[in-house]
């Protein structure tokens, strides 16, 4: 049976806490937030799995490249999740699958010389309760998928390669940017179609059970989804070529993404997307993507309100983002809010980067989004601007829900290129606020800053290309 979360569900795992609650245990002063992000980093904890093992070979899984071993899989992780748990072994070689359904208390090992490689035959993907774009529906299978599941993990030092390419996945975006890199023509069939009806299906609260796509929608599947899952660790595998985004926790507690190596320059390649996640610890990771490298969202217009779950304390510290839109992004899909997300010591660092700090809102969104702290951000060269603030993303001002974006801290940010300093637009009745700058370095400025229906923006010890600036109007190439 396909189910939707219930309020139970939400209750379980704590979201519905109001914005000023704290962590288990806490006592924090307001005058420290960052004594909260150590918090974090304390409370999330890697689950512990039971010593047996289950080599996918033994049962009947062939890492020749071309033996499809989705039976082989699950048989495996079935065996292990009957014994109580334990790991699930991908020896060295090139297993071929399609989706891969995690269980409690399975850790899913892919060896050093081990390449997972799903299947690009959207077959081999059943229909599942899943969330796409924000909006919970029934389709495609994630490639690694989990449901209600506690204590799973995907661990190693091999690859999963989701195969995606011009050839397959990618083209089903449509038009969109470097069209004939990503495989689409005139004629050729796409999602446009369905990704419209399902926006408004969730508009006029179809139930999710009604909002069945998958064969002939062209919605492609994200890579990894653990959803409703409580403890899960993703640590050290090399991620490559999602037909989608990459890594997609939603309504999950107590996640660690740990040493990951995620590449994928296809259309919506977003590195990590925390939707509607409560602790969550992101470290020493590699970004390179054809979109956000990492992107907090929270459900999408209509069903982000009706959910209601912000994603909150979320630690990003000793990442490297390098091609992107965005590196540490928050937004668009973001109507259920987000709060208490903090990043330290990361590189960001490409040509091909748009923004080193990037939110994204409109009036069709809405949502609260309050208490961002970031320190000791290293940025290389960024295209855009080093810091940016879009309610204009998209629909923009058409909408009737007003997005907050307020207590932006930002520390220690030192960026050796950076064509903008800042891009802050509100809306009119909707003003961005109270933005920090402190002790920060912006060299290789070439054009000024952009700031309206922007309110309450500090800058303390602040240097635009070798200058101290002390006002507003002096974020500027000059």
């Amino acid at each position: 049976m396909l189910l939707q979360p219930s309020r139970r569900d939400l209750l379980r795992y704590g979201y519905l806490a109001g914005a000023g609650a704290l962590l288990p245990g806490s006592a924090l002063p307001a005058a420290d937030p960052w004594q909260r992000a150590a918090d974090i980093a304390r409370t999330v904890r890697a689950p512990v799995f039971p010593a047996g093992v289950f080599d996918i070979t033994q049962f009947g899984a062939k890492g020749d490249g071309a033996t499809l071993n989705t039976d082989s899989i699950a048989k495996s992780i079935a065996a292990c999740a009957a014994a109580g748990g334990g790991r699930v072994l991908v020896p060295a070689g090139d297993f071929l699958t399609g989706a891969v359904h995690l269980k409690s208390n399975v850790e899913l090992h892919v060896a050093s010389g081990a390449t997972l490689r799903f299947s690009p035959d959207p077959a081999h993907y059943p229909m599942v309760f899943t969330r796409w774009e924000g909006v919970e529906l029934i389709n495609y299978s994630p490639l690694v998928y989990a449901y209600k599941a506690k204590n799973i993990a995907i661990t190693g030092a091999g690859t999963l390669d989701g195969q995606g390419s011009a050839q397959h996945w990618w083209a089903w975006k449509g038009p969109w940017g470097g069209t004939v890199e990503y495989g689409w023509r005139e004629g050729i069939p796409d999602q446009r179609p369905a990704r419209a009806r399902l926006f408004q299906m969730a508009e006029d609260r179809v139930p999710v059970e009604k909002r069945v796509f998958g064969d002939g929608h062209y919605l492609r599947p994200p890579f990894i989804q653990p959803y409703l899952c409580e403890n899960v660790l993703i640590e050290g595998v090399r991620i490559r070529n999602s037909p989608f985004w990459n890594v997609h926790p939603v309504l999950c507690r107590n996640v660690t993404l740990r040493g990951l190596d995620i590449f994928g320059h296809g259309p919506n390649n977003d590195g990590t997307d925390p939707e509607s996640v409560d602790m969550m610890l992101i470290e020493d990771c590699t970004f390179d993507t054809g979109d956000d490298c990492i992107a907090v969202n929270s459900g999408r217009n209509e069903d982000g309100r009706r959910l209601g779950v912000p994603s909150q304390n979320i630690l990003i510290r000793n990442c490297r983002m390098k091609e992107g839109h965005g590196g540490i992004t928050v937004g668009s899909q973001i109507s259920g809010g987000a709060r208490w997300v903090f990043a330290e010591k990361c590189r960001l660092d490409s040509p091909d980067l748009w923004y080193a700090i990037r939110f994204k809102n409109n009036a069709l969104r809405g949502g609260l989004l309050e208490n961002f702290h970031y320190r000791d951000i290293d940025v290389g060269q960024v295209s855009r601007a080093a810091i940016a603030c879009d309610f204009n993303y998209e629909e923009g001002a058409k909408g009737r829900f007003t997005p907050i974006l307020r207590h932006i801290n930002i520390e220690r940010l030192r960026a050796d290129k950076a064509t903008r300093v800042l891009d802050s637009q509100g809306l009119p009745g909707a003003p961005v606020t109270d933005i920090t700058l402190k002790d920060c370095t912006f060299d290789g400025v070439t054009q000024s800053s952009v700031i309206r229906h922007t309110e309450r923006v500090a800058l303390a010890n602040v240097r635009v290309n070798g200058k101290v600036v002390r006002a507003l109007d002096q974020l500027s190439a000059s």
